[in-house]
């Protein structure tokens, strides 16, 4: 059939109603259908190649049973892929499992050089029945916005303010990691943090800082995006433990001493290529001790989450554990 085939033309071909072909597409029983005038139509829709108006749908209030994925970010590049692939493994094994399609959104809207979600006044993200979010550098207006339009949508990482999201719960692993090294008999330990202050960093320091006051330590944080000047701060405040943010500073610090026998480094979370600077070429072969972020079940419980919005539940947060590798950079103090 030439041009977009509408429910009447189906319904004229099955000899039925167009209320009883809406009745078949959306699945429901509050009229009976009787066998086989449901398989009059669903052979009329096949015949005519009928696909559903998703915007239509959307307008009607009716789901689409489509989730989105918007990512500040790219996600492709070399290196990148890495660190996000996990959470779009977890996203796309849920939502298989839920019975949703994916949708990416790539850039509905771009200024000053970085995506947005809004293009203009419009949302394209209504397109899907809800939309789980990823990257560092969002705009927090934008989410504030999502929130007013009740737009569903979950956040990957902890976000100030009242939004739905998954993260990692980086408060309690930096305390957890603290407390390794004061086991291992590591009685000055520094931070070695990134400089800029979004709430996985800060999160960060707050576990420093909530540790070094349990055993009443001055704590000891290192702003800094060259290796060797951290070190010299290192040196001369005695440290003997760093706790480093960045896997390319960690990588950076080990060019100038001997890890662990001089220093034992740990990091904070897994390699993220998106906080590297452009200088750093990180080593491939190095056994970090580091607490590993458990990314694909952030992504599946981010799913799960959206559902439960799109079906109108409420919003909700969840931090998740990471778990400590103890790798070969860290060692005992004698």
């Amino acid at each position: 059939m030439a041009g977009r085939v509408t429910q009447a033309q189906v319904a004229r071909i099955a000899g039925v109603s167009q209320a009883i072909v809406s009745l078949v597409l959306n699945g429901s029983d509050s009229v009976r259908v009787s066998p086989e005038t449901r398989k009059r139509v669903e052979d009329a829709l096949r015949s005519t190649g009928y696909t559903v108006d998703i915007m239509g749908r959307r307008l009607r209030g009716k789901t689409n049973q489509i989730l989105g994925v918007f990512t500040y970010e790219s996600v492709f590049p070399s290196g990148v892929a890495d660190f996000y692939r996990p959470f779009l493994l977890g996203i796309e094994q849920e939502a298989e499992a839920q019975g949703f399609d994916l949708l990416l959104f790539t850039s509905p809207g771009r200024k000053d050089g970085r995506r947005r979600v809004y293009e203009g006044d419009t949302n394209r993200l209504r397109i899907a029945d809800g939309c789980v979010l990823l990257g560092r550098h969002n705009d927090p207006a934008e989410l504030a916005r999502l929130v007013d339009e009740q737009f569903p949508f979950v956040f990957i990482g902890r976000r100030e303010g009242p939004v739905s999201y998954v993260g990692a719960d980086y408060v309690a692993s930096t305390r957890d990691v603290y407390e390794w090294m004061w086991r291992l008999g590591h009685r000055k330990i520094a931070l070695l943090s990134v400089a800029e202050e979004n709430e996985p960093t800060l999160d960060r320091r707050a576990g420093y800082q909530a540790a070094a006051r349990k055993h009443k330590k001055a704590p000891l944080i290192i702003v800094e995006d060259d290796p060797e000047r951290a070190l010299r701060t290192v040196r001369q405040n005695q440290a003997t433990a760093l706790l480093v943010e960045s896997m390319a500073m960690a990588d950076g610090i080990k060019a100038y001493v001997d890890v662990p026998k001089d220093l034992s480094v740990v990091v904070l979370g897994d390699p993220d290529p998106t906080q590297q600077p452009s200088h750093a070429v990180p080593t491939s072969d190095t056994d970090w001790s580091m607490f590993r972020i458990p990314r694909t079940e952030m992504g599946v419980r981010a799913v799960r989450m959206l559902i439960e919005l799109v079906n109108g539940g409420k919003p909700r947060s969840v931090l998740l554990p990471c778990e400590i590798h103890e790798g070969a950079t860290a060692a005992a103090r004698n």
